[in-house]
C-alpha cells in the first residue's frame, strides 16, 4: 500500500512538473510584447476547427453578454459574482454559448462563476484592444488583456472553446482602428500559447475588402458583425441582406469558417441624431419591440436552417453605453438587449418564446 501512495504520489508530481513545463511563460510573452519584438508565423499553418457543442449538441445559436448594469462600466465597476450568477442563470435557459468581450478581471470573473457553479455554457474570450499609436497606456492595456486571455484560456479548457482577439479594429469607420502589423503581433501572441482555435471580429465592411486577407491567414475562423439596422435596412429583408452578405465573405474566404459575432435588432434609439454616422441618419428600418420580434423569429429560421453560429446581439440593455446614463435613456446603443436592464424580458423576447415553445429550453 506504501509503494502505491508512494508512486501515485510521484505520478502526481511529474504530472505537475510537465504542466508546469508546458505552461507558456506570460513574463517571456509580456517582455516580448513590450519590445515589439515579432511573433513568426508558424511555416505550416494547421487550422484549428471551431466547433461549438455541448454534450454532443450543437449549441451555435449564441448571444453576446455584456455584463455591466446601472451605475456599472468596463474599468469603472463590474458586476459581483452573485450579478453575474444570476444573468448565467438566464441565459443558460436560452443559449449554451456566449460570447465576452474582454479579459479583465469581470471576464475572469464570468468564468469562475461558470466553472464554480458547472453552468452549461461555453464561452467564446474576447480581449479588447486600443490604437496604441505614441499611446503608452493603450499599449499596457492591450498586453493585460492578451496575458490574461492566454491564462485564462489555459485555466478554464473546458469552458473557453476559441480565443477573439480584438473587436472591430480594421474596419474603416472604428473609433479604436489600429495597425495591422499590431493586431497580427497580438493574434500570434495568443494563438502560439493557447490550444484553442483564435480569430478577430470585426464588421463585414473590413472582411470583404482584400486587406483583409492578410488577417484571413492568421486566425482559424473569421467573425463578422453583420448589422442590417445600422445599414439602413428595414426588418422585412434583414435577413435575405445578411443571407446575401454572408455568401459574398464566403466566396472571398472559401478555406475559412464564417461565424456571426453580431447581429440583432434595438428596440430604442435616437432619430433628432443626424449626420454622417449617426443613428438618425443611418437608420432607416423599424425600431421597436414589434421589429426586434419579428428580426428574432427570422434570425431564428435562418440559424437552424443554415447552421451558421451565430451571436445575437445582445441579451441585456446595458446603460454605460451611447455616451453613458447621463445621455439619455434612446440612445441606440443602449437598447439592443432582448431583456430589459433589470433583466426582464422584452415584450419582443417573450413573443418569440411563445411562438416557439422555447420558455422550458
Amino acid at each position: 500500500m506504501y509503494v502505491l501512495i508512494l508512486l501515485l504520489a510521484l505520478f502526481i508530481g511529474c504530472s505537475k512538473q510537465a504542466e508546469k513545463a508546458n505552461s507558456p511563460d506570460l513574463q517571456e510573452i509580456k517582455m516580448q510584447l513590450e519590445e515589439e519584438k515579432p511573433f513568426v508565423k508558424e511555416t505550416s499553418f494547421h487550422t484549428r476547427q471551431f466547433k461549438p457543442t455541448l454534450n454532443g449538441q450543437w449549441i451555435g445559436f449564441a448571444v453576446s453578454y455584456g455584463c455591466y448594469r446601472k451605475g456599472q462600466a468596463p474599468g469603472v465597476k463590474g458586476p459581483n459574482e452573485e450579478q453575474i450568477l444570476e444573468d448565467l442563470k438566464i441565459i443558460s435557459k436560452y443559449w449554451r454559448l456566449i460570447r465576452i468581450y474582454g479579459s479583465d478581471d469581470d471576464g475572469e470573473r464570468i468564468l469562475k462563476v461558470i466553472s464554480e457553479h458547472h453552468l452549461p455554457i461555453k464561452v467564446m474570450l474576447g480581449l479588447w484592444l486600443a490604437n496604441e499609436d505614441e499611446n503608452q497606456e493603450a499599449k499596457k492595456s492591450n498586453i493585460r488583456q492578451t496575458l490574461l486571455a492566454i491564462k485564462l484560456a489555459n485555466a478554464y479548457k473546458d469552458i473557453v472553446i476559441a480565443v477573439n482577439v480584438g473587436n472591430e479594429t480594421q474596419v474603416f469607420w472604428s473609433w479604436h482602428r489600429m495597425n495591422t502589423d499590431d493586431l497580427i503581433r497580438y493574434i500570434r501572441a495568443v494563438r502560439q500559447n493557447v490550444s484553442v482555435p483564435v480569430t478577430t471580429a470585426d464588421d463585414y465592411n473590413f472582411w470583404n475588402k482584400p486587406e483583409s486577407q492578410r488577417v484571413a491567414e492568421e486566425v482559424d475562423f473569421i467573425v463578422t458583425h453583420m448589422h442590417p439596422l445600422w445599414n439602413g435596412i428595414h426588418v422585412d429583408r434583414a435577413i435575405s441582406w445578411m443571407n446575401s452578405v454572408y455568401n459574398s465573405l464566403k466566396t472571398l474566404h472559401p478555406q475559412k469558417l464564417i461565424v456571426l459575432g453580431e447581429t440583432g435588432w434595438a428596440t430604442n434609439y435616437n432619430p433628432a441624431k443626424k449626420g454622417p454616422g449617426q443613428q438618425g441618419s443611418l437608420i432607416k428600418g423599424e425600431v421597436s419591440f414589434e421589429a426586434q420580434e419579428k428580426f428574432l423569429t427570422a434570425l431564428y429560421n435562418w440559424v437552424n436552417q443554415n447552421k451558421v453560429v451565430t451571436y445575437l446581439f445582445e441579451a441585456f440593455d446595458e446603460p454605460w453605453k451611447g455616451g453613458g446614463e447621463q445621455s439619455g435613456p434612446n440612445e441606440v446603443e443602449k437598447n439592443w438587449g432582448v431583456f430589459f436592464e433589470n433583466r426582464s424580458p422584452k415584450p419582443s423576447f417573450s413573443g418569440f418564446l411563445k411562438k416557439y415553445n422555447l420558455n422550458n429550453k
